[in-house]
């Protein structure tokens, strides 16, 4: 089996809200975007060794060791207050682990799961890792029958999901805005990579879900919505809308000036998008 290792934030072995029934999610390290909505960003970055999380860990988990921040993992107890002080966006308890090691993982929840889904972060940062971790689950013949899917911002080149495309058996995208100017400031980076990915994705019938945020008065006004949904029923015909409203749990500071997308403007969002014909869920 390949040596190569993924650089992990963690998993959960079993999510209901990751795709389509029970799965295992693996949560990488390490994301292309900086956006303000972001409700995990502690796995934007790699632990950078700067040691602020060490004197505060209650359970004196961590320690500098080599000039390097160490986890005393049966000491831990994943209280989250070394993710609390992080300067640097990033977490001292991800870790590179290998594929052998994540597909015995695999192997205990798999008689209770339907599929696997890999997430972030941005996963396609790591996609030597995804195809010989997706490589060894379809070789495994107690393995094979469980879907894959790939959770992602979508800025990845067409010869990454040339690579995956085989593997998998679709990508979620989220959608953060149409319009380049409000992606950038959503995102800190530009969209038509994004808008490129689903494209490519539908066009080879890998594309499963695409997910639109809603951020107030950033993207949700009418003409904003319509335009949205014209623009994916134009690409992607077939693909359902899921549209996810933006909330403050785990948001950083500087997304904490967006107030919360109420149900009546999702609503409302729903209907003008609806009209191009588009199927659109609100969550």
């Amino acid at each position: 089996m390949s040596a190569t290792q993924g650089y992990l934030n963690r998993t959960i072995p079993f999510s209901v809200v990751d795709g389509p029934g029970s799965r295992f999610v693996i949560f990488m390290q390490g994301c292309n975007f900086n956006c303000i909505a972001c409700h995990n960003p502690y796995t934007i970055m790699a632990c950078n060794d700067c040691g602020v999380c060490v004197e505060p860990c209650p359970e004196n988990a961590l320690a500098i060791s080599g000039m390097k921040v160490v986890l005393d993992q049966v000491a831990c107890t994943d209280c989250g207050i070394c993710i609390d002080v992080c300067p640097n966006d990033s977490t001292p308890l991800a870790a590179w682990t290998s594929v052998a090691s994540l597909i015995e993982e695999i192997r205990t929840a798999a008689p209770f799961i339907r599929g696997i889904t890999v997430s972030g972060g941005e996963a396609t940062m790591q996609a030597d890792f995804l195809v010989d971790l997706f490589t060894a689950i379809r070789e495994a013949s107690d393995l094979a029958h469980l879907s894959i899917l790939v959770d992602t911002n979508g800025a990845a080149t067409t010869e990454t999901w040339d690579r995956l495309m085989p593997l998998v058996d679709g990508a979620m995208i989220d959608l953060k805005a149409l319009d380049p100017a409000i992606h950038h400031i959503l995102t800190a980076r530009d969209n038509t990579q994004v808008l490129e990915s689903i494209r490519y994705l539908a066009s080879h019938q890998k594309l499963s879900e695409i997910r639109v945020l809603a951020m107030p008065d950033y993207n949700t006004d009418e003409q904003s919505a319509t335009e949205t949904a014209a623009w994916i029923a134009a690409v992607a015909p077939d693909v359902p809308i899921k549209l996810i409203g933006f909330r403050h749990h785990g948001v950083r500071s500087e997304g904490l000036h967006v107030e919360p997308a109420p149900l009546e403007l999702l609503t409302t969002m729903q209907s003008s998008m609806e009209r191009t014909n588009a199927a659109v869920t609100v969550v």
